[in-house]
């Protein structure tokens, strides 16, 4: 596999390079400081992979995907960036890049990445994919409504709903009117009940799942 390196700091790109050195079947064929330089290196060299910094001193590395699938549309590029913001990781996948590896990743990522992009697979950094999914994951795993409510609230709305006043299931729970009063409002603005009698008719339709 031909690999172009596109990064503005000398250092990295060394390191970089010195790292695929050691990888079997992968050849670091030219390195670019600059967008113009990366259209221009892949042009000459027609590498397999690029490895494209985000921030690039001339164009943003977002822009510059377009043009190098123009150029070179065999190519798959994958994205080296320090950020892992999940809306710049959606913006780069949208245009068409094969990878996402934040600069703090371990070495192997890198490998993992080259080789996942040339099987013409998606390769995201731990850092990157748990960040986009963490939202999708929270919607899914979230309680919401009467499941949402700790032990002990769902044990006062359950006694509200058998016709319990706050001060007989204080009494009954060995707990102050005060905290019984408390989680009714609680529970109140969780279940999105306005008026106290609101709640005293949810908890009686629910009583089989406070039970």
């Amino acid at each position: 596999m031909r690999v172009l390196i596109v990064d503005d700091h000398t250092l990295v790109r060394a390191g970089i390079s010195r790292l695929l050195q050691g990888v079997a079947d992968i050849d670091v064929v030219a390195e670019a400081c600059n967008a113009q330089q990366a259209l221009d290196l892949a042009i000459i060299h027609r590498p397999d992979i690029i490895l494209l910094d985000l921030s690039l001193p001339d164009r943003n590395g977002l822009e510059l995907l377009q043009p190098l699938k123009d150029a070179l549309p065999q190519a798959r590029v994958v994205i080296m960036s320090m950020h892992n913001d999940p809306g710049q990781v959606r913006s780069a996948l949208d245009k068409g890049c094969a990878g996402f590896v934040v600069k703090e990743a371990a070495p192997m990522e890198l490998e993992l990445a080259i080789r996942a992009a040339a099987g013409g697979q998606v390769f995201l950094s731990p850092q990157v994919s748990s960040k986009m999914l963490a939202p999708l994951l929270g919607d899914r795993q979230r309680p919401t409504g009467i499941a949402a409510l700790s032990p002990r609230q769902r044990e006062i709305l359950h006694k509200l709903g058998g016709g319990m006043s706050s001060k007989e299931i204080a009494a009954h729970l060995g707990i102050s009117v005060k905290t019984v009063e408390t989680h009714r409002a609680r529970m109140m603005e969780s279940l999105g009940c306005r008026r106290a009698n609101d709640l005293l008719l949810l908890a009686a339709r629910h009583q089989h799942e406070l039970a």
